[in-house]
C-alpha cells in the first residue's frame, strides 16, 4: 500500500509540472489554461490526500505496536 501511494504521488506531481507547460499567463483563466489549472489542483489534491493517508498508516503502526 506505501508504494502505491507514493507511486500517486510521484504521477500526481508528474502531472502537475507537465499542466504547468500548458498554462498562459496573459490568458489564464481561458482555453486550455483553466484545463491545466484545473488539473494542476486536482494534482495537489491527491498528493495531500496521499500524504494524510501515509500519515494515518504510522499512526496505525504505532498504535498497533503498543
Amino acid at each position: 500500500m506505501k508504494y502505491v501511494a507514493y507511486l500517486i504521488i510521484i504521477l500526481a506531481f508528474v502531472l502537475g509540472v507537465f499542466n504547468a507547460t500548458k498554462l498562459d499567463f496573459n490568458a489564464l483563466f481561458e482555453g486550455e489554461s483553466i484545463v491545466g489549472l484545473i488539473t494542476i489542483l486536482a494534482s495537489l489534491c491527491a498528493i495531500v490526500l496521499m500524504l494524510i493517508l501515509l500519515t494515518s498508516k504510522r499512526i496505525e503502526e504505532k498504535v498497533k505496536s503498543k
